[in-house]
């Protein structure tokens, strides 16, 4: 088998604009709103700046890991390993933090995912970095093989209407979160006579947030999870990515629902994706989760 490195040419046709705007276009929106705010506060006469503006923001990047990992960790390990079943309410929340995520439609997600476990490091690993760490972290993403767009969504997907659903709109449903609610947000505050600057400013920490975890996956999993990494490494990276970079034992245990062990505050800590199924489950919302033995 060809390597997909090497099988999908690098031209207009392969390029996906989508992929590149999630993954380079909208975090440097993110950082010229930022410093264009920085800049308008230092030197505008009218415009006044606080110092709790610098906490502000750095809780919004925080929130904003937080919200993207909240949908990444139930589709990584429920939807996508079936590691247990999420009714309504959780289905509904992790495809809006998907969108927020910027992770594109579950079904190409999904079907992705399914052959990187099936040619794990190999070729046909759709982000094997064996062929280039710039190819394992964003290569796949910005040149794409119609075949794999063209893939059907997984019969077990099918049989949940909410995914089937929101996944069917997703462009729709994604454009109205990041234009129209931030819009909506301005307009607001501007009725209201509130800060626009401060707004701008946490908007633009919430779109650096968004990056900073979008490419903690893709690098933090995609290149560092398949290559040997010393241990301070894999936690700073599950701080990121909600545990999902805790990836040494996921091949041989794909279908768990926790990668750190139940019992243990740090554990619950660092495995935070995995907190939130616990949490799930205890409101109903999730059931028949499935735990790795050395886990539970």
């Amino acid at each position: 088998m060809t390597p997909r490195s090497i099988s999908i040419p690098k031209n207009f046709e392969t390029f996906s604009l989508a992929s590149a705007f999630s993954a380079f276009i909208y975090p440097a929106i993110g950082i010229t709103v930022l410093i264009t705010m920085i800049l308008i506060g230092v030197f505008a006469k009218n415009v006044d700046m606080a110092w709790w503006y610098v906490p502000a923001g750095l809780f919004t990047v925080g929130l904003s890991i937080l919200i993207c990992n909240a949908g990444i960790g139930p589709l990584h390990r429920l939807l996508q390993h079936k590691a247990g079943y999420m009714k309504a309410p959780a289905q509904i929340i992790t495809m809006i933090n998907l969108m927020i995520a910027m992770q594109g439609k579950v079904q190409d997600w999904v079907n992705y995912h399914s052959q990187h476990h099936r040619f794990a490091d190999g070729p046909g690993d759709p982000h094997n970095p064996a062929e280039g760490r710039f190819w394992a972290w964003v290569g796949w993403i910005i040149w794409r093989d119609e075949k794999d767009m063209s893939r059907p969504m997984a019969m077990w997907l099918k049989e949940r209407p909410i995914i089937v659903w929101m996944d069917r709109f997703y462009h729709h449903l994604s454009i109205g979160l990041h234009a129209g609610v931030p819009a909506l947000i301005y307009l607001i505050v501007w009725l209201c006579g509130g800060s626009l600057v401060l707004t701008a400013i946490l908007h633009a920490c919430f779109m650096i947030g968004r990056a900073i975890q979008f490419h903690a996956t893709v690098y933090g999993i995609n290149v560092l999870g398949h290559l040997p990494t010393p241990k301070w490494a894999d936690y700073g990276m599950a701080m990121l990515t909600g545990g999902e970079a805790f990836h040494d034992h996921h091949h041989d245990e794909p279908q768990s629902a926790l990668h750190l062990p139940r019992k243990g505050f740090w554990n619950r800590f660092f495995d935070y994706n995995g907190t939130l199924l616990l949490v799930y489950e205890k409101l109903g919302w999730a059931k028949e989760l499935k735990i790795a033995p050395r886990f539970a």
